[in-house]
């Protein structure tokens, strides 16, 4: 990977909408190019899809938490992954320090929240959580070029 395919990227984090030929003449490169450069990038798993991006609070997801979890010993990847499957979630990270791994997650309502809780409790191995409330979102965004 190049300047180039970083410029690329760049251009489709900025509107992944825009046309092989639009990004080509932002770029001043020619649209042969862009298209070898993308399809190279998709088969590389560079990029790894397309999708748009959301404001979940207009779509009534008021809560975010961020959530710290203690897991027995040896059992964290198999945690890792039941919780992944849970249609809230949208990060689960395997961490250093105190706890063994962080899960961001979105709510519509402190019931939802509450349920969520629950179920990660009642999952075998889990051992403890400690569940934070987002009350501010300064910044969310994972794009990165």
């Amino acid at each position: 990977m190049d300047e180039l395919d970083l410029k690329i990227l760049g251009e489709l984090l900025r509107d992944g909408r825009q046309s092989f030929r639009e990004i080509a003449r932002n770029l001043g490169i020619a649209t042969g190019t862009v298209l070898t450069r993308i399809k190279n990038l998709e088969r590389q798993g560079v990029i790894k899809g397309y999708t748009a991006i959301l404001d979940h609070e207009k779509l009534g997801y008021e809560l975010t938490v961020v959530v710290e979890i203690t897991v027995s010993k040896g059992k964290l990847l198999e945690v890792d992954r039941e919780i992944a499957k849970k249609p809230n979630v949208c990060a689960v990270y395997d961490v250093t320090g105190l706890t063994d791994a962080i899960v961001v997650a979105k709510f519509k309502n402190r019931e939802e929240l509450s349920k969520f809780t629950k179920s990660l409790l009642s999952i075998p191995h889990v051992e403890r959580t400690n569940t934070h409330l987002v009350l501010t979102t300064i910044k969310e965004d994972f794009r990165l070029t």
